[in-house]
């Protein structure tokens, strides 16, 4: 990211030989203010609390807990109470120690915003923070929002109250339509004016302060995002009041508006009218790079608006491979682990969309008792009642035609009226001869085919009714459908598989987060490549627009092949040509902390300690560190002047030793030693080596290199032996040192194809 402001460059003083504090750059406020953060943040506490060293006296509550707030205080009014040990910060997880840069750096935004709001003698402590923030703000307010105030260009004074941290995004908006002096295009250009100063802003003090802490970087990347309705729900108000235990904590940062939403304009028909209102994405998409250069692309998420009734979700997806990281049900932190004891998951709301509301409605159109099976019904029953028709109209025609008949012999009704009038004494019955017109039938006729005209009416209308109720629920579907495409989306199509050991998730291209740092690693590549990250807040239904905030920082930064190790010894051309006699001792003072963590990890039993020695041969640098050569072309002598060419850095930075001690879930110490490509002329009279060179195709520059990796080894196991003893008990000593020596006299030393006993160098 391309920074727009210039970094100040922060100077180290050093207190004792073996530790340096942090003192300029950084005011007392501001040290006491870290101090505050990481002793309340378990994750940080865990990892580099220690380092935060406080040499003053202990202040308690009644209960026996420390009293932060009032040992803050103290700091402020003592800075050397307070020693910062940034050396040893610098070797913790670099996401960890960008998490409290950002936490500080939102406090003091905080404080700067609220003292221009409430009270200018405060903003005099802060005048140099607002400056700058004013200028970013600057760079994209529409002119609308300016105002002239002696002779220049300032944001219109009224905007202070939206720049209100404490406000909720819906509370925001409200005071933008209040605004009369914006229309509805300039009131979301300034929101998102002021949404670019706040994540530039942070996104530069946070790296000062990372630097300050002792953090290095090529790459910082610092982002703040955030998901949801924008009103004032649960996530946003437990937001980071809560710590990751559950507890409610007041020594971290509130920044309740200070994560940035991605707003847009919505408009939609109501009672014949156009209404359109300033809107925030429910579900946020950030774009990436990996940082590429043979390094790791390290990033770390910190969640803050953390609800326990929605399941924290997102997703990283690069080259269709996607990712995913759940929140868990107890605590902020994240996972690939997709287990939610209760409350309601992204995934329950795509399965709810999917097979109940899309599946009834495609059920209620083609199911089998659904909208196409009474459509087909009704039409069935209208050609049947069409085919009557056609029958009853021509048998009707046909009587039309046929003779009117008279017959002499009365007929059966006639009779039977003679018989009734006889009977009844009225005298006597005149009858009549019998006409046959068939009158009578035709009537009958006539309201039979009436009676299935309206049937068929009934039916034609029945079939108009059915095909737009369908038509509508294939309408509502298609919508439906949409959405879950948006959502499955969302999630991805690719679901990367993974593995998992005591917190660390491996997945199948060899990705990895870690659950007790929350990082997440790309592994080392040459180059830089695409990828994004979604932020999904979840809805409170399928169908429902309203969502519950979800706040989250995203810190991404390079990071080199073993920059966390605890002990890193990197021995660049130390030794003299064909020797492996080292010069000097391995550690000094300034190492002192480093190998009392070291030991410590020795004492305790359960965690498992290797060691692990390699004879590379010869080095290849593959633009962040040596590496070995896969495929080594010996040269017989240096180009050019050989003298010069040897000193020049393509050829130094390959006869190189390296001594790395990783603390982590176990202990492992790594050494391992290169050489350049010029043909080793070292004398070899060890049988076992001449032996084993012939077997495997051993050069002289891999038994050179593997000879100092067996020096290293052995001037580690003598220092150890005598710096326990200077940094510990006599009984832990003997502790360390005995695990120690035993681990060692089991470690071979790997070259080629083979390995080699520590003893048979002798």
């Amino acid at each position: 990211m391309v920074k727009l402001l210039l970094f100040f460059i922060l100077l180290f003083s050093v207190s004792t030989p073996s530790y340096a504090q942090v003192n300029e750059g950084l005011t007392p406020e501001e040290r006491a203010y870290l101090f505050h953060i990481v002793k309340k943040s378990p994750i940080l506490d865990q990892n580099f609390g220690r380092y935060f060293d406080y040499q003053g006296p202990q202040i308690k509550f009644s209960n026996g807990a420390l009293n932060y707030d009032s040992i803050e205080l103290l700091i402020i009014n003592q800075p050397d109470a307070l020693i910062i040990r940034k050396e040893e910060i610098a070797k913790s997880p670099k996401g960890l120690i960008a998490e409290a840069a950002n936490k500080m750096a939102l406090w003091e935004l905080n404080k700067t915003l609220l003292a221009k709001r409430f009270d200018p003698d405060d903003l005099k402590e802060y005048q140099n923070e607002y400056d700058q923030f004013e200028q970013l703000l600057m760079l994209n307010l529409p002119v609308s929002a300016l105002k002239m105030k002696d002779g220049e260009q300032k944001p219109h004074p009224k905007l202070q109250q939206v720049m209100n941290p404490t406000l909720t995004l819906d509370d925001k908006v409200a005071m933008m339509e209040s605004l009369r002096f914006l229309d509805e295009n300039d009131q979301l250009a300034t929101l998102n004016a002021i949404n670019y100063a706040v994540e530039t802003y942070i996104d530069i003090r946070a790296e000062e302060i990372y630097r300050a802490l002792g953090g290095q970087a090529e790459t910082f990347v610092n982002a703040l995002v955030a998901a949801g309705d924008g009103s004032s729900t649960t996530g946003m108000l437990e937001e980071r009041e809560k710590d990751e235990n559950g507890r409610w904590n007041k020594g971290l940062p509130k920044a309740v508006g200070l994560f940035p939403y991605s707003l847009y304009i919505e408009t939609s028909e109501e009672k014949k009218k156009t209404i359109s209102k300033i809107e925030p994405q429910r579900f946020v998409t950030k774009d990436f790079k990996t940082v590429g250069n043979n390094r790791h692309t390290n990033i770390h998420f910190d969640v803050w608006g953390y609800n326990t009734e929605k399941q924290t979700t997102v997703v990283l997806e690069k080259n269709g491979l996607s990712y995913h990281l759940f929140g868990s049900g107890k605590t902020r932190f994240l996972s690939p682990d997709s287990t939610f004891s209760s409350g309601t998951t992204f995934q329950s709301i795509i399965n709810d969309l999917e097979f109940n509301k899309i599946a009834k409605i495609n059920d209620m159109i083609y199911g089998k008792k659904g909208f196409d099976f009474w459509i087909d019904y009704n039409e069935k029953k209208r050609d049947q009642t069409e085919l009557k028709i056609e029958k009853k109209e021509k048998e009707y025609s046909d009587l039309g035609f046929s003779p009117i008949t008279t017959f002499s012999k009365p007929s059966r009704q006639v009779k039977k009226s003679k018989r009734r009038a006889t009977k009844a004494g009225t005298g006597t019955f005149n009858g009549t001869p019998t006409t046959e017109s068939s009158r009578k039938t035709r009537k009958k006729i006539q309201n039979t085919i009436v009676g299935l005209y309206a049937q068929y009416e009934g039916y034609k209308k029945n079939i108009v009714e059915l095909e737009i109720i369908k038509q509508e629920a294939i309408d509502l579907m298609a919508i439906y459908q949409r959405k879950l495409d948006t959502y499955k989306a969302l999630m991805g199509f690719r679901w990367a598989s993974f593995t998992e050991k005591d917190g660390l998730y491996t997945f199948e291209d060899s990705t990895t987060f870690d659950v007790l740092t929350q990082e997440f690693q790309f592994k080392p590549s040459g180059k830089v490549e695409d990828f994004e990250i979604r932020l999904i807040a979840i809805p409170e239904s399928s169908l429902s627009k309203n969502a519950d905030e979800v706040m989250m920082h995203i810190n991404l930064i390079d990071a080199a092949p073993n920059y966390d190790a605890r002990i890193k010894l990197e021995l660049n051309d130390v030794f003299a040509s064909d020797q492996w006699k080292l010069p000097k001792s391995l550690f000094t003072d300034k190492d002192s902390v480093a190998l009392t963590v070291f030991f410590e990890g020795l004492l305790d039993k359960k965690v498992e300690f290797e060691i692990i020695g390699r004879g590379q041969g010869i080095g290849n640098w593959n633009g962040t560190q040596t590496v070995k050569a896969m495929n080594p072309e010996e040269l017989t002598r240096y180009p050019g002047e050989s003298a010069i060419t040897k000193m020049d850095s393509s050829f130094m930075r390959l006869r190189k030793s390296e001594l790395f001690v990783n603390m982590g879930r176990n202990i492992q110490v790594n050494v391992n030693s290169f050489t350049d490509p010029v043909r080793s002329s070292i004398a070899i009279t060890n049988e076992t080596m001449n032996s084993a060179m012939a077997k495997y195709g051993l050069t002289k520059n891999d038994i050179l290199s593997a000879y100092r990796t067996h020096a290293i080894l052995m001037a580690f196991k003598n220092e150890i032996n005598v710096l326990a003893g200077k940094y510990l008990s006599r009984e832990q000593a003997s502790t360390v040192i005995d695990r120690f020596n035993k681990q060692l006299d089991k470690t071979h030393i790997a070259v080629g194809r083979t390995s080699f006993k520590l003893s048979e160098f002798n």
